[in-house]
């Protein structure tokens, strides 16, 4: 049967719809919000034997036929997902996550498919509340339903899912997801907001969600679906006897401020444990009870073990909540790359670098919405050997997409305006080494090498991360730049970065069903504090941009010219520019509009393009003197190119101050002579005067001299 639920959301309406397609899914909805239509399933299978975690695989896809495109490339077909799709995945699964219960380990697949996009209203936040509303028609443990809306912020009034259109214009991106208690998941970027604008973005997006919310709930009502009944499984039978054996021990070892030895230390006394109660390599004991459930229950304990100490005030390496860790800024390291910085803070270490590159190294972008290209980018890189592990070494994971999209949308805000400094930038982020909190040191070390190669930002930007353990009794402890156990064992993981103005990219995590408006306050205002103090240590190593690029970097300029000049500059079939090319060394791009960008390995080829295209294209000016070339000559004077493409007539009785025979007498073809624009008739035809010239000379009045002889 066939049901429909719809409210206006955001000025249009918006529907969801079950009952009609993909009737043996799980549950299955088709979400549709103007005339943008996204397919959501969600298909539920027993659990895999052996696996310790919930199996939540969460896919999104953009059918480039829901634009009535064809796929970009050679394929006309859509293969591995873009990194706007892993983005949305990302986006999808991180709200609904957490509300399964922690014991629940069988298959769970959300797969959302865009059907249909109007270019108007975007589908990706369609994408969260399509699969929470499947989900609340299968027959799982979901504790949902969730809602998660888009907030902008044009001309200071925010607005509630705003159009691809008004999001050109906004300054604020932000996606915030939360059932109707509390939120759940934020993503957001915005050009350096003040904190106390962010919460109130957050509370109207927050608002907003209780009316999706409620869609869901009267959609599972109609459908006659009860909430599904799970039972918890019996406590673990190691549980108590590890409680007893381990627990004095684990404070003890998790205590130890270095990350390797409180780790050595933890898993000796695993081990010891499974050599008590499993020994030779046994799997069962002679009451029934596994070697899973005994490393099960260790994990259990230890896990507790960390939130009562967080709880008593006493962090794992030593800090108090509020610290950072030690942190350590160095800024030109690497020869020969354009820009280098390498940024420490306790055991996490990001190494990045900067190339700069031209106009057409600029990255293309084919989506759904309008072809657009890239001129700055940020890629994140995560070795095994960082966590003192050994893996295959395969493509960027979804993780590595994510965390370099969060720190590269980061630091775009700052970024100058292409038209100032037109270059292509790209950044990798190594990560030499983590325990916590790699992406926002990717935005610390990012700043510092744009900083050490020229890049002139208008404000450096931090990013700092911050934890959170609540107690059974609603007490809570903030955490200032978790490490990796404590991102591990905690509840929160709240990625803050931004400059001394204001937020540029916020990031939310949980592991619980939700945080309020105090706890978002509070870790804002410490993170902003955490901020300051990380800028400060990254200003004492590098004050600000260098003035000028690296000598290894391309010269870049850009100039302007008439666009009906265009033709002119390029010449038939491409010949003029591409003579202006080789003979200067140097890479000449034109755009519609009649921006010119040239770019050189040397200065020197990029000044000698810039002079010719400059002389070529500008509107000859009377009074001005130019050296120019003689082309023909009459009986009535001589034929002067002042420019290329461009000539004018001297006449017999400007050549000379004197009387001139024959215009043979006085030049060749092939001469060059100073020349002044005394006339430019209706018609563009140019006279030109060398008489003046001399005039001029005698009595020694100078004047602009602007020679082709480049």
């Amino acid at each position: 049967m066939k049901v429909t639920v719809e409210r206006e959301v955001g000025g249009r309406p918006l529907s969801i719809t079950t009952g009609e397609i993909a009737k043996q899914a799980s549950g299955c909805v088709l979400i549709k919000h103007g005339e943008t239509v996204v397919l959501v399933a969600a298909q539920t299978g027993p659990s895999r034997p052996g696996i310790d975690f919930f199996p939540l695989t969460v896919d999104y896809r953009e059918r480039f036929a829901a634009a009535g495109k064809f796929p970009g490339g050679f394929l006309k077909r859509e293969s591995r997902p873009t990194q706007r799709e892993i983005l949305t995945c990302r986006l999808t699964d991180r709200p609904i996550r957490p509300l399964f219960p922690k014991s629940f380990q069988d298959e769970m697949q959300v797969m959302s498919n865009v059907m249909s996009c109007d270019g108007i209203n975007n589908p990706d936040v369609l994408s969260i509340n399509g699969a929470s509303a499947a989900l609340c028609l299968s027959p799982v443990p979901y504790q949902g339903p969730i809602g998660a809306v888009r907030v902008g912020l044009v001309d200071g009034e925010f607005i509630l899912l705003p159009t691809v259109q008004q999001m050109e214009e906004s300054t604020l991106d932000l996606i915030v997801a939360g059932s109707v208690e509390s939120i759940l998941m934020i993503e957001g970027f915005a050009n350096q907001l003040p904190e106390d604008e962010m919460v109130d973005a957050l509370m109207f997006g927050h608002k907003h969600i209780r009316t999706l919310c409620e869609m869901q709930i009267e959609l599972r009502e109609k459908v006659g679906i009860e909430p599904f009944e799970y039972e918890n499984p019996p406590e673990n039978p190691f549980l108590a006897t590890v409680r007893d054996e381990v627990h004095g021990k684990l404070r003890e070892a998790r205590q130890n401020t270095k990350k390797a030895e409180r780790s050595a230390d933890t898993r000796a006394a695993r081990d010891a444990l499974v050599e008590k109660y499993f020994p030779d390599g046994a799997e069962e004991t002679s009451d029934g009870r596994t070697l899973g459930q005994l490393k099960s229950a260790f994990s259990a304990v230890d896990k507790q073990v960390c939130r009562e100490l967080t709880l008593e005030g006493k962090r794992l390496d030593g800090r108090s909540a509020g610290d950072l860790r030690d942190v350590n800024c160095q800024v030109d390291i690497l020869p020969r790359v354009h820009g280098s910085a390498l940024f420490t803070r306790g055991e996490t270490q990001s190494l990045a670098t900067v190339t700069l590159g031209t106009v057409r190294d600029q990255q293309r972008v084919d989506g759904l919405f309008e072809d657009t290209s890239k001129a700055f980018m940020l890629d994140y890189n995560f070795p095994s050997y960082s966590v003192g592990e050994c893996r295959p070494i395969r493509g960027p994971g979804r993780r590595e997409i994510g965390h370099g999209a969060l720190a590269e949308r980061s630091v775009q805000p700052v970024m100058p305006d292409h038209e100032a400094f037109p270059y292509t930038v790209r950044i990798i982020s190594d990560i030499t080494e983590s325990n916590g909190s790699s992406s926002m040191a990717s935005v610390c070390s990012a700043t510092l090498s744009l900083m050490d190669t020229g890049v002139p930002i208008s404000q450096p930007v931090a990013g700092i991360s911050i934890g959170l353990v609540k107690g059974d009794d609603n007490n809570y402890t903030i955490l200032t730049d978790i490490m990796g156990d404590e991102d591990h064992f905690g509840d929160m993981d709240f990625k803050i970065a931004g400059s001394q103005k204001g937020i540029t990219g916020i990031q939310l995590d949980l592991k619980i069903d939700g945080i309020n408006e105090e706890i978002i306050r509070k870790t804002l205002d410490q993170g902003r504090d955490a901020r300051r103090e990380l800028l400060r240590q990254m200003l004492t190593t590098i004050r600000r941009p260098r003035a000028e690029v690296s000598p290894h970097a391309p010269r870049i300029a850009t100039t302007k010219i008439d666009p009906e000049k265009i033709g002119l500059l390029i010449g038939p079939g491409g010949k003029t520019i591409r003579a202006m090319q080789e003979e200067t060394g140097a890479q000449i791009d034109v755009q519609d509009d009649g921006t010119v960008t040239i770019s050189s390995a040397s200065g020197a080829g990029a000044d000698e393009a810039m002079a010719r295209i400059e002389a070529m294209t500008e509107e000859i000016k009377v009074g001005r003197i130019y050296t120019g070339t003689v082309n023909s000559i009459k009986d009535f004077g001589a034929f002067i190119e002042i420019a290329p493409g461009k000539d004018g007539l001297c006449h017999i009785s400007e050549l000379s101050d004197g009387f001139v025979k024959s215009v043979n007498d006085i030049c060749s073809v092939g001469d060059k002579l100073e020349v002044k624009v005394i006339a430019v008739d209706d018609q563009n035809r140019v006279k030109l005067s060398r008489k003046a010239v001399l005039a001029e000379a005698s009595t020694d009045s100078g004047g602009d001299t602007i020679s082709d002889d480049h």
